[in-house]
């Protein structure tokens, strides 16, 4: 891009005539910087602005930045500049040429009125060995990258200079890092052959239960058929009523091994432990609070003084017997203890703790006597529903959540029923109703109510217990915790709803107390608490799965396998166009594991078609404002949603001055920003976009009653939250939740403002193929799109979110209804002249689409199950090692370190003993 001949100029503007270079990527074609003056020719004319350390030079929004640009002639004869131009500049009008370097601010009046600045030069000779001197400037008046192409004429050549600078402004600066990033080399982690047995925390009291956990280890076989990269004979078959337990086992066994790999990238080199009153050792473990990793008391490490570690000297075993904060405390063996002084150096090694993962198992074992009406709907004869006519008990109820209503009390068994509700139709106020209807009308239901998460669950019991009509007595309904759940996690006004001991732990009541109970909440994991306690398959009448979209079927069968005969009413609730299970294991979850049971129940024939003695579809959103309503309503369910928001939204003010189109409020901001890592972090940021994001923050909040809490940041990767939240910090704003995708799914916000963070292609590839980002991924693009209620804004580099074709709709939605704003906008690549006319079906899976035909579509993605965070800088470096295939670059389980946190409150987490302290049923 260096040279143009003169043959070539009528490709390019004149003189006088503006260009258009459009969107240039230094990132990802080097070629735009790089220039050989050896064949340019004897004229070599210098680059202004080099780049610093790989990236383009900073200046200050307001401010003016100017370098020379020297021509030399390096013959010994005349040689004709015909002209030097500014071909074209983005933004427009940005940069400018003069024959003098651009006066200082403080220059005097005389200085500033002799400048004199243009885009063009006229001709003139550069005689033999002269050197003729330029400069060009740029005074941006927005953040972003600017870029600009200069042109020379000279003899028979053009000569071109491509210059990128990133005008920022405060925040943006305030945000820079001081620590250049460096990829972390891989971790040595010391064997544990043998060890010092540590001092386990006192059990907590326990009638003992009446179901001990088994241990499920992995079978030799299975794990060494996996290891050696070969199909299982269970992966082969598919899933069908004779291998159910075998089949999910494998994909439990894919899992855990994963999880075994991940947890290792938690272990710590060099650090210290400090005494902590006479009996422990506290060590601080970056992360914790945030649950990365997830420690709860019981859990232990291996630790041994890094000066050791080459040797074959023991190891030692430290329970942690208290979690605060950053900080567990540990009690080794005595002699440890003895020996140790705050000065000394460790090596510490974590340890996964299988409980969650032998639920599981256990639950799946269980799933073989199930019927199969429950297990396998399509092989059912069918059934049809006399719906029971109800009064209802909750006001506003539609005419689609009354029949689903109906349609439930009508049930008498298996198959489950399915409540089948887009992004805020009502789908957990109908399973109230639900509920509250069984309460009153039938004294003999005994129910259970499953939720993914504590929040989830806790959302349940408050819509229940807060009911406008119906008072349930105290003494009738449960919420059942996990052991291991901090008491200071529940809200005082629910504790009495609870069942703690004296030490403020959670736990079942006895099993006489707690089958009198009318109505059980409770996670799909801590249900298995249940089944441990001796409480009977039939206990309860019916069974209602909230969230189902999001639970692995394992989790699924947790509460159904160990609970449910054929006359229990199942009930499932969610939207399988939404995020799915968290899977950590990419080859788990192509191959099964990443689909729920709910997901699974819509290939049946009757949930597919709608039957209504099956499934009751939602389809009246009281959420969000139509406009935000209707993109993801055509991409995703068929046009059928319809926008119930009745109120006026009291905040209009607050973006009088924001939006270009004040009707329409959906608004994209087109930011050309950098990607950016530091220190040994591999999560990616953008400066620029962060501080995009807290410009619009400012306007929303500085005239308006909008409250901070009204407001919500989504954005994939885990450092450009924390650069945000930096940023917020710094202005005093606490109360603006930042997150990824999953964090918010299932919640709402007045205002959503989108980071999409990337802004160069070449890392898009590694996105689409590992489901990171935004980028090929429809659940999370919906999920995204559907949390405000009243404001949707997207901060993003349009050229790049352009390559997927549902945020490309999203960008030409904003565009049509004259509410696109920012750098100028890239050619409609997708070549669709309608607004939802997306040739991928919107029905695709956000998993990779895999058969079960030999090796190489077995293990093929590398385990990244969450945006929030990769490496995939380093995608090629890290498969240096014989895993990198140029035409199918692809890796298996093995590849990398992943290091993102568990998303399932009650998941399997790291750090336990496999005989477990609490008798494997407590978290």
């Amino acid at each position: 891009m260096s040279n143009l001949w003169k043959d070539d100029w009528e490709e390019c503007s004149v003189i006088g005539d503006e260009g258009n270079i459009g969107f240039l990527d230094f990132e990802d074609d080097k070629s735009v910087c790089n220039y050989n003056p050896e064949e340019e020719g004897p004229v070599i004319v210098s680059v202004p602005f080099p780049f610093v350390n790989g990236k383009p030079k900073s200046i200050l929004v307001g401010e003016t930045i100017a370098d020379s640009i020297t021509i030399k002639n390096t013959t010994e004869e005349p040689i004709d500049l015909w002209g030097a131009k500014i071909y074209s500049s983005n933004p427009k009008d940005s940069y400018t040429l003069s024959l003098m370097e651009p006066p200082k601010d403080e220059s005097d009046v005389e200085a500033l009125q002799a400048f004199v600045e243009t885009t063009s030069m006229d001709d003139r000779v550069l005689q033999p060995g002269r050197t003729l001197t330029i400069w060009l400037s740029c005074k941006p008046k927005e953040i972003g990258i600017h870029t600009t192409a200069v042109h020379f004429d000279v003899g028979d050549q053009r000569i071109e200079r491509v210059v990128f600078l990133v005008a920022e402004d405060n925040v943006s600066q305030s945000l820079a890092s001081n620590n250049p990033y460096s990829r972390v080399h891989k971790k040595k982690h010391f064997v544990v052959e043998e060890f010092v047995k540590g001092s386990r925390p006192a059990k907590p009291t326990s009638n003992g239960y009446k179901h001990q956990l088994p241990l499920f280890a992995i079978p030799k076989d299975i794990r060494e058929i996996l290891d050696s990269k070969q199909v299982p004979e269970a992966i082969f078959k598919g899933l069908v009523k004779d291998n159910y337990y075998s089949y999910f086992q494998t994909l439990l066994i894919m899992e855990e091994l994963r999880m075994e790999e991940d947890i290792r990238s938690y272990d710590m080199e060099c650090v210290t432990m400090r005494k902590k009153a006479y009996q422990f050792l506290a060590l601080e473990v970056p992360g914790l609070a945030e649950r990365r990793p997830s420690l709860v008391n019981g859990d232990y490490v291996f630790a041994k003084l890094s000066s050791d570690a080459n040797d074959d000297s023991r190891s030692y075993q430290g329970y942690i017997h208290r979690v605060e904060s950053d900080e567990v405390f540990l009690r080794f063996a005595d002699d440890m203890h003895a020996r140790h002084n705050d000065g000394d150096l460790y090596n510490v090694r974590f340890t996964y703790n299988r409980v969650g993962m032998r639920r599981l198992y256990q639950a799946i074992k269980a799933a073989e006597g199930l019927p199969s009406e429950l297990l396998f709907p399509s092989q059912s004869l069918g059934r049809s529903i006399n719906a029971t006519p109800v009064v209802p008990l909750s006001r506003n109820l539609n005419e689609e959540q009354m029949s689903a209503v109906e349609m439930i009390l009508g049930c008498e068994g298996a198959p489950p029923y399915v409540i089948h509700g887009p992004p805020g139709t009502g789908k957990t106020m109908t399973l109230v109703e639900a509920i509250l209807q069984l309460y009153t009308t039938r004294k003999e239901s005994r129910i259970l109510v499953c939720a993914s998460s504590n929040c989830a669950a806790d959302h349940i019991l408050d819509r229940i217990i807060d009911h406008e009509i119906v008072e349930v007595r105290e003494s009738e309904i449960f919420r059942l915790n996990a052991p291991s759940r901090n008491y200071d996690d529940v809200h005082p006004d629910n504790l009495c709803f609870c069942y703690f001991e004296d030490d403020l732990t959670f736990k079942c009541p006895p099993l006489g107390v707690l089958k009198r109970f009318r109505i059980v909440i409770s996670t799909y994991s801590s249900a298995s608490l249940l089944y441990a306690e001796g409480v009977k398959k039939g206990n309860y009448s019916h069974i209602f799965l909230d969230e189902a979209g999001q639970a692995s079927e394992p989790e699924t069968m947790i509460p159904i396998a160990n609970l449910c005969r054929k006359e229990t009413v199942v009930v499932l609730a969610g939207d399988p166009m939404q995020l799915g299970p968290v899977i950590y294991s990419k080859n788990a979850e192509m191959h099964g594991l990443g689909k729920s049971y709910l997901e699974r129940l819509f290939e049946c024939k009757s949930y597919n078609n709608e039957d209504e003695n099956f499934v009751t579809k939602l389809v009246r959103n009281y959420r969000c404002h139509p406009s935000i309503l209707e993109l993801p309503s055509n991409l995703f369910y068929k046009g059928e949603l319809v926008a119930c928001k009745e109120e006026k939204c009291s905040f209009t003010d607050a973006w009088e001055s924001l939006l270009p189109n004040k009707e329409f409020p959906v608004m994209f901001a087109g930011v050309q920003g950098c990607n950016e890592r530091e220190g040994n972090n591999p999560s990616w940021f953008n400066r620029i976009e962060a501080s995009k994001v807290i410009q619009i923050i400012k306007k929303l909040t500085e005239s308006s009653n909008l409250k901070e809490t009204d407001i919500g940041v989504i954005t994939p990767y885990r450092q450009q939250v924390a650069k945000l939240k930096k940023a917020l910090e710094a202005l005093d704003i606490s109360g603006i939740k930042v997150g990824s995708v999953e964090q918010f799914q299932g919640q709402e916000k007045e205002v959503i403002i989108i980071s999409t963070v990337r802004s160069t292609v070449k890392h898009n590839e590694f996105d689409k193929v590992h489901y990171l980002g935004f980028l090929s991924n429809p659940r999370r693009f919906n999920v995204a799109v559907t949390r405000a209620k009243s404001l949707l804004i997207i901060v993003g580099n349009p050229h790049i979110i352009c390559k997927d074709p549902y945020w490309d709709k999203l960008l030409r939605y904003c565009f049509d209804n004259d509410s696109y704003q920012g750098c100028d906008l890239p050619e409609n690549q997708n070549g669709s002249e309608g607004p939802y006319d997306i040739n991928i079906s919107p029905e695709v899976d956000n998993h990779v689409n895999s058969t079960s035909e030999g090796q190489q579509d077995f293990y093929c993605g590398k385990p990244v199950s969450n945006e929030s965070e990769w490496s995939d800088g380093n995608w090629k470096e890290e498969c240096s090692e014989g895993n990198w295939n140029e035409e199918n670059p692809v890796l298996s389980d093995e590849v990398g370190t992943y290091v993102e946190p568990l998303q399932a409150e009650d998941a399997g987490k790291p750090v336990t003993d496999e005989a477990d302290w609490t008798d494997g049923w407590n978290d």
